[in-house]
């Protein structure tokens, strides 16, 4: 009988997981970062705390690019490696600018729902590509192209939210004011949400894979 050593899932971790890893920490303390904001109540270290929020998108973007190129240099593509990589995805580039939106001032119950719907859509897209990759590949070793806009796209609304940020158009200040429909209020800006994450879904728009 073989004996399991300690920690062996880490045990067996290649280089491009760690990398993977990176993207999900880096992900995961732009959402503390993002709570922490909250908690002082955007006062002045406040907002470091909200714009290093943001910083850590690029940087798992990085993370993200690079996991895949070491694992092809390596050749080590695994299935635990996909899935590690969606995971990742989802909490970087789905959770997170979700989370840093709603502390720029994306708070009125529109607002929930509609960044709600931007990480249903996600999950959706990577749940689809996770299933769909061996066809799309064609037979051969790589996706040749994405149905939809892949998740790390979301950097670019992250981007929109620094400028902001750093402009000050936050709060009560956030750009194009808001709207009161019905019982509850929604933030303008938020709609750059409900368009990437439709975009995400999209079947017909077919971006070709580099």
């Amino acid at each position: 009988m073989t004996r399991q050593r300690h920690f062996s899932m880490i045990r067996d971790f290649q280089l491009a997981d760690w990398f993977t890893l990176g993207n999900a920490v880096c992900g995961t303390s732009a959402i503390f970062a993002a709570m922490r904001y909250l908690q002082e109540g955007g006062g002045g270290g406040g907002i470091r705390d909200l714009m290093l929020g943001m910083a850590l998108i690029p940087l798992a973007f990085v993370f993200d690019a690079l996991d895949g190129r070491v694992a092809r240099w390596r050749k080590v593509a695994s299935t635990l490696g996909r899935e590690l990589d969606s995971l990742a995805d989802v909490i970087s580039f789905g959770v997170a600018p979700a989370v840093l939106g709603y502390a720029c001032g994306l708070q009125g119950g529109w607002d929930w729902v509609v960044l709600s719907y931007f990480v249903a859509c996600g999950v959706s897209r990577l749940a689809r590509y996770n299933v769909t990759a061996e066809t799309l590949a064609d037979g051969g070793d790589k996706v040749k192209y994405f149905e939809g806009t892949p998740i790390p796209s979301s950097v670019a609304i992250v981007l929109l939210l620094a400028v902001a940020a750093w402009q000050g158009a936050l709060g009560d200040a956030i750009w194009f004011g808001q709207w009161q429909l019905g019982p509850w209020q929604l933030h303008p800006l938020v709609l750059v949400y409900a368009l990437s994450g439709s975009l995400m879904i999209s079947k017909t728009l077919r971006i070709p894979k580099p």
